[in-house]
């Protein structure tokens, strides 16, 4: 069992490309089955959930590859990556 701090403290990276897509910053869970539905990472430039500057990454649960000691592997569309940048750059 893992405890959501714990889950927090990883680094999450896209086996994609090898990028470091940052930290968990929340979870999204289904209250009907009690499962975890998408992990979601906080865009960088957040301070203490605070004064956001990217958008956040939602990740399904299914697109988790490994959850490791130190990092959480993952399979991310680079495409909602990249659309997800564009839109930080025109705001």
């Amino acid at each position: 069992m893992i405890r959501i701090s714990d889950f927090q403290m990883k680094d999450v990276v896209n086996v994609a490309d090898g990028r470091k897509l940052g930290n968990i910053g929340d979870i999204d869970i289904n209250l009907n089955n009690g499962k975890i539905d998408a992990v979601i990472v906080g865009g960088s430039g957040k301070m203490l959930g605070l004064f956001r500057k990217d958008e956040d990454l939602i990740i399904p649960w299914n697109n988790i590859l490994k959850i490791g000691e130190d990092v959480i592997l993952v399979r991310f569309k680079e495409e909602t990556f990249e659309k997800s940048e564009e839109v930080t750059e025109d705001s």
